[in-house]
């Protein structure tokens, strides 16, 4: 983990990108100057993000991010960036909870202006758990922090989950659902199972990802219970904290309408991704912090409603992460950064966690 290459995250280059934002937001706001563009350097390998000021006197805001579809001669992670519905559930989040959503300001879906579409939102000032090197590990704000300020930070961001689910009017969540037959829980795996054709298309496919989709049907909820509007990658990566409280909630590119067990089993599973290879890596970790039985009992405490059939959805989780592993390790390779191994399955860095919640000897 510490010698790997990071992963390539953009072909763009910063420079030209900022002229010509420069020019499309002159047309939505004549005489606006941009300054200080960045590209973070936690920046993901699926849509891009860009902070700028804006300097005019009637900006709606001083400090922006700008979000891009991914570059589509990049290899992309997924096959499709939709940034309007992005764009319309970070809108709707703001209007019908209490969540702190950023607001968003410009939607531009012609690629035209920037070479794919985007939206413009105001800047969330705080800090983020590190992903690289993970906030697991030591050094970092997060690991330095005293267990009760990261049981502060816990509790804070399970309600984050609490509050979406109950808040959000249902309803409003069933834009989301893709096309087909089925349940909101069936279409989801539906179209993971779509994207994993698209992932190995082509290529070696992964003996462990199929082990895993059978072990799902094999162990089938007999309730799903209710849909509601889902996050997506919940997790606290994903958080800017003020202190060690929630003071923005980021990336919605995944969000779904389904069961909430959905973003209950990838908060968990995320955070033991991270715990899993800090402990492999000879470090303790914080092993007594997001454990699944703490997030669990919070959760249920906000909501009055238990989690339940939480083996299978933290397999779902481990396996959909697996499959955007998969395609960011073909992505590498495609880049030359890594050569893939005979066995496609090496190239999942939880293989081995995934195996164990396959053959039941993981929790």
């Amino acid at each position: 983990m510490t010698s790997a290459p990071r992963p390539r995250t953009t072909t763009r280059d910063p420079e030209e990108l900022g002229r010509r934002l420069t020019a499309w937001l002159d047309r939505h706001l004549p005489g606006a100057h941009v300054t200080g563009l960045a590209v973070p350097g936690s920046n993901g390998m699926s849509s891009e993000t860009l902070l700028f000021d804006l300097d005019h006197p009637d900006a709606p805001v001083r400090g922006c991010a700008l979000r891009l579809a991914a570059d589509p001669a990049a290899y992309t992670v997924f096959p499709v960036y939709d940034m309007a519905r992005q764009h319309r559930v970070m809108r709707l989040v703001g209007e019908h909870t209490d969540i702190p959503v950023p607001r968003v300001l410009w939607l531009e879906e012609d690629p035209e202006p920037l070479g794919a579409p985007f939206f413009v939102m105001a800047r969330a000032e705080g800090r983020v758990p590190p992903d690289v090197m993970p906030y697991t590990y030591e050094g970092n704000w997060l690991h330095a922090a005293t267990d009760d300020e990261r049981a502060l930070l816990e509790a804070e961001s399970v309600s984050v989950l609490a509050r979406l689910h109950d808040q959000f009017p249902a309803k409003e969540a069933e834009f989301l659902l893709p096309d087909g037959p089925g349940t909101p829980l069936r279409r989801h795996v539906d179209a993971q199972r779509a994207y994993y054709a698209w992932v190995v298309d082509g290529l070696a496919p992964s003996p462990l990802i199929e082990s895993a989709f059978d072990w799902l049907e094999a162990h089938w909820p007999a309730d799903e219970g209710p849909a509601v509007l889902g996050w997506g990658d919940a997790r606290i990566g994903n958080i800017v904290y003020d202190g060690f409280v929630p003071a923005a909630v980021l990336d919605w590119e995944m969000a779904a309408c389904v069961p909430r067990e959905v973003d209950l089993g990838w908060a968990v599973y995320l955070h033991r991704f991270f715990q899993d290879l800090t402990v492999g890596f000879g470090q303790p970790g914080l092993p007594g912090f997001l454990r699944r039985d703490a997030v669990e009992r919070r959760y249920a405490e906000l909501t009055g409603h238990t989690p339940r059939d939480m083996e299978f959805h933290t397999l779902y989780a481990a396996l959909r992460h697996a499959i955007v592993m998969l395609r960011i390790a073909y992505r590498q390779a495609r880049f030359g950064e890594v050569e893939v191994p005979a066995d496609p399955d090496g190239l999942i860095l939880h293989h081995a966690t995934l195996a164990a919640m396959v053959r039941g000897s993981y929790w």
